[in-house]
């Protein structure tokens, strides 16, 4: 609403009047303002009309990527639980990384007087000015594991250049140096930040570029599979893999599983055998971005990038539930840590 009344030139109250339908504004004032509604793409919110007695609906609106997927199931578990002890009811639904029904979704939550928004950005081809208007209608919104753009307000992070750092650290140490690495849409945040931090620890440990090693733009298990098995069967295979997300290490798994029964290997499944696809007759082994509940349970030995997933929605549950009760206070961004967690005990020195 600010940013309409600044393009049509007129008062905050002159916009008010307008979009409730006040009769006595001015034709002039109130075409101006109409114009500028439309170019600016403004969608009138029912809680101003709230405003002036401070009345809630006592729910808050949670926007994740896939409702599937553990890691986002983890981040509205926490947040209901933080709206349960606050009275309030967490209405949540699913973007699927389209940036459209993102802003569709939201504004629809806004049209319904949420009392404040939790948003996992639809990658970074979404533009959050929109919300600037709901925001200073009394709608704060804070943003979870990805930060807004063009936006600024409270954000909850995961450290994830530290994260990947220690990931192919840990695999240089064991004697890799031919070490695939495979990401989702380079269009997310995340996996930009994870995939230049690999690329940056690979560069310092004096590992040659190897661009053939590096997959991006996977997006399923399925892809996954398929980009890691033409990387094995290459003249030149990696000896490690990292995956940037829980649902590419999975893929990164079936590859393993495939090769290695088509091998005859033995040992570990997904172990790829001498004169296959392997790494000097061992096991390929494989660093994995998120833990998941079944990690600790799969065949090959598995090293994740661990943090607590349930923080991230509690966290940001907690700074907003601060923000719906009055708190002015500037914006902030919480990083939460990751920590690496070994499930089963890969052969150390897997071949360069």
């Amino acid at each position: 609403m600010t940013d309409v009344a600044r393009e049509a030139d007129v008062s905050l109250k002159t916009v008010s009047r307008v979009v409730n339908g006040v009769s006595t504004v001015d034709p002039e004032m109130a075409e101006r303002v109409r114009a500028a509604v439309v170019r600016l793409g403004f969608r009138r919110n029912n809680m101003a009309r709230d405003l002036r007695t401070q009345s809630t609906s006592a729910t808050v609106g949670l926007l994740i990527e896939d409702l599937a997927n553990p890691f986002y199931a983890g981040i509205a578990a926490a947040a209901a639980q933080c709206a349960l002890e606050n009275d309030t009811l967490l209405i949540t639904a699913s973007s699927e990384e389209d940036a459209e029904r993102e802003r569709r979704l939201l504004l629809q939550m806004c049209e319904r007087r949420v009392d404040g928004l939790l948003v996992v950005p639809a990658g970074n081809t979404a533009d959050h000015v929109y919300l600037r208007a709901e925001i200073d209608m009394g709608t704060p919104a804070v943003f979870l594991d990805r930060p807004p753009t063009n936006l600024r307000a409270d954000t909850v992070l995961i450290d994830n250049a530290a994260g990947a750092r220690s990931a192919i650290e840990h695999l240089t140490a064991r004697g890799h140096e031919r070490i695939g690495v495979v990401s989702d849409w380079l269009s997310i945040h995340p996996m930009v930040e994870r995939l230049s931090a690999a690329e940056t620890a690979l560069e310092r440990a004096g590992v040659p570029y190897r661009p053939d090693l590096i997959r991006y733009g996977l997006h399923t298990v399925r892809d996954t599979e398929a980009a890691v098995e033409r990387m094995l069967t290459g003249p030149q295979p990696p000896t490690a893999l990292f995956a940037l997300n829980n649902r590419l290490t999975l893929g990164v798994l079936s590859a393993l599983n495939r090769l290695g029964g088509e091998a005859g290997a033995v040992g570990a499944v997904g172990a790829v055998g001498a004169g296959s696809a392997g790494s000097a007759g061992g096991a390929v082994e494989v660093v994995g971005f998120d833990d998941f509940e079944t990690a600790a349970l799969m065949a090959h030995p598995l090293t994740v990038v661990s943090y607590d997933a349930r923080a991230i929605g509690r966290i940001g549950a907690e700074l907003l539930f601060r923000r719906i009760a009055g708190d002015k206070s500037r914006p902030q961004t919480v990083v939460i840590p990751t920590t690496l967690v070994e499930h089963g005990v890969a052969r150390p020195g897997a071949g360069r």
